[in-house]
């Protein structure tokens, strides 16, 4: 009877042993696997405390090097339908100058072709003044630093006296960038627009274009280009977007940085109807100012009236308030006080009908905007028509409160335009600011203060103020708060060309930076 039964059930005993053993080492697993899990949770929980705070060590930081790329000379008309043999688009070539100034307490400067090595002027530190002729491409200012950032400002000034480019085409050289609008410029029927990229860095950039018209977003031929470095590339946007009564550019880049403006021309039959250059503004914000508009006396309707342009770039439609400024305070505006906007669809705001003067309108809106004006002035009939010849000055979004300096280019009248930008409409009190003009070796030659009423636009003619000036410096120092710009004008016989230039920004000395350990990391 325990025959057959001994051999089955001898086995069995060890194959149990062996079932409960890896029972047993499984079980031992799981709590290995939650203790640790537990200490883990321990960890974290007691991770978690409030960092202890240390106290800020100051470490001394090298000032570094400023540079600026400034625009080369205007681009000329190749069209070739004249229809009269006299008729000639580009009889004289552009004069082209660059004007560079840097303060006593700057360090040395080098101005250098776009990618090249070899200065073609300089300054020896300790301030001074540098004027280019003939310059015939885009150049690059750096100034060196001392024990403090440079204090430098440059301007490329093109004046073209006849032809389908008649005007006065200037621009602050400023620092790449790799986001800026452009508020500004048509390719509507007489009117072409081009973008210029320069490029004064080691690496290749990569540059994305996004266009906006009257319609909304504009999809061009080629949104993306290449600017390969210490090189410059022209994009007609013309070719990329046609028949565009108004225009506005967004311009990305990535792999680098680029120096940008668009080139805005425009002919009415054979008459030249203006020539300037769309420089960068303030980004997209739900306040905009734009100031040094030296408008000239206009009709209500008038094709040459002042003008403001807008857009809501984003997805949201908006209604923009604007508030024009005078020197008396702000203007009346009937029927341009709220202004709708369609989001993504350019919007121009006719100014017509204004006193000659000074003026800075400030944009108020309930989602992002952007923001440009222009300016024109007329003059005499052209030879192949009895249309006048006229001359344009575009105004950017500027930065309200920021220090700045602009250098003045040689043989060009000047005035300097500050608008006291308050709260509301209604604000009292004034702004405040010192307002240095700058000689050829880069002192003072005199300053002044200026103040001006909130809710108002002041102008000084730079002439009135010193004479044989390099540059101005404002540098605001309290009250409500302030923007600024240097209007230009050349005289001809034949009717004035005009041109604004905004300030570059004075860097802030900052000799050391406090750093703080963090107190998790110092825990390990």
């Amino acid at each position: 009877m325990t025959g057959p039964t001994s051999p089955t059930a001898t086995p069995a005993a060890p194959a149990r042993e062996r079932v409960v053993a890896r029972v047993l080492r499984a079980a031992s697993g799981l709590l290995v696997l939650g203790l640790t899990g537990g200490a883990l949770a321990g960890a974290a929980h007691l991770g978690a405390a409030d960092p202890v705070p240390r106290p800020a060590a100051e470490v001394d930081v090298a000032p570094t090097p400023a540079t600026l790329q400034c625009p080369g000379p205007v681009l000329l008309s190749q069209r070739t339908e004249r229809g009269d043999a006299a008729f000639d688009p580009a009889p004289v070539a552009p004069e082209v100058g660059l004007d560079a100034v840097t303060t006593p307490g700057s360090g040395s400067l080098a101005v250098l072709p776009l990618g090249g090595a070899d200065a073609v002027g300089d300054l020896a530190a300790g301030g001074g003044a540098l004027h280019l002729d003939g310059v015939a491409a885009p150049l690059v200012v750096r100034a060196q630093p001392q024990d403090a950032p440079p204090v430098v400002a440059a301007t490329s000034t093109s004046v073209v006296s006849a032809g389908d480019a008649r005007g006065l085409a200037a621009a602050s050289c400023r620092a790449p960038a790799s986001d800026d609008w452009f508020v500004g410029g048509s390719t509507a029927v007489g009117a072409t627009a081009t973008l210029v990229l320069a490029n004064p860095g080691l690496t290749a950039a990569q540059v994305e274009l996004e266009l906006f018209g009257p319609n909304g977003r504009v999809e061009p031929t080629t949104t993306q280009h290449v600017v390969a470095p210490g090189a410059t590339k022209t994009v007609d946007l013309g070719g990329a977007a046609a028949d565009q009564a108004a225009l506005v550019v967004h311009v990305t880049v990535t792999g680098g940085m680029v120096s940008a403006h668009v080139q805005d021309t425009a002919v009415r039959g054979f008459t030249p109807a203006g020539t300037d250059l769309v420089v960068p503004g303030a980004p997209p914000a739900t306040r905009q100012v734009v100031t040094g508009l030296v408008a000239a006396e206009s009709e209500v309707g008038g094709p040459d009236a002042p003008m403001l342009r807008l857009l809501a770039p984003g997805d949201a439609s908006t209604t923009a308030s604007l508030v024009l400024l005078g020197a008396d305070g702000p203007v009346d505006l009937p029927g341009a006080q709220r202004v709708p906007l369609t989001a993504g669809e350019v919007t121009d705001v006719p100014l017509g009908g204004l006193p000659a003067g000074a003026y800075t309108v400030v944009v108020d809106a309930d989602v992002p905007v952007v923001a440009g004006g222009v300016v024109s002035a007329t003059g005499a009939p052209g030879v192949l028509d009895d249309a006048p010849r006229v001359e344009r000055a575009w105004s950017p979004a500027t930065v309200v409160g920021e220090h700045g300096t602009v250098a003045l280019p040689r043989d060009v009248q000047a005035r300097v335009v500050v608008g006291a930008v308050g709260g509301s409409a209604d604000e009292d009190g004034e702004g405040s600011a010192t307002l240095r003009v700058l000689g050829r070796d880069g002192r003072v030659l005199s300053e002044h203060r200026v103040r001006v009423d909130a809710g108002t636009t002041g102008a000084w003619d730079v002439a009135d103020l010193a004479p044989d000036a390099a540059a101005v410096e404002l540098e605001p120092d309290g009250g409500v708060p302030l923007a600024w710009a240097v209007a230009l004008t050349v005289q001809q016989e034949d009717g004035p060309l005009l041109a604004t230039l905004n300030p570059v920004t004075v860097p802030r000395t900052s000799p050391a930076l406090a750093v703080r350990e963090d107190a998790r990391l110092a825990r390990g």
